[in-house]
């Protein structure tokens, strides 16, 4: 496999994350029910360094939907899912990781910090 240069890295999640710009973090069920949905701002996020992107502020959801999230998707302004990640609870395996699974109807659901990276290989 061949390894990409920081460069390539660079411009690689910079072309992913500018399409989040004004998008959305939908989180959802296992069935893709809708849980909860917080904002992208435009940028969405910042240049990348090193082959990774670090997101602006992401606006809470102040009055969530509320169920079971099984993972999340990272959607342009108009709806498109851009990628998929899992969800697990703090110190599990996904590639999000929130206090609880569970969330309740009405609840505030926060992002605190998110990354994407392009790994070298």
């Amino acid at each position: 496999m061949p390894t990409l240069e920081t460069e390539a890295r660079n411009a690689a999640v910079n072309a992913v994350v500018d399409l989040l710009d004004a998008g959305d973090i939908r989180f959802e069920t296992a069935g893709d029910n809708e849980v909860a949905t917080c904002d992208f701002g435009t940028p969405a996020f910042g240049g990348a360094a090193t082959g990774t992107a670090t997101a602006n502020a992401i606006s809470d959801d102040s009055d969530a939907t509320g169920g079971t999230v099984e993972h999340a998707s990272l959607r342009k302004s108009d709806t498109t899912k851009i990628m998929e990640c899992s969800c697990s609870a703090v110190g599990g395996a996904g590639d999000i990781e929130l206090t609880s699974l569970v969330i309740g109807a009405g609840d505030t659901v926060s992002v605190t910090a998110l990354t994407v990276t392009q790994p070298a290989s």
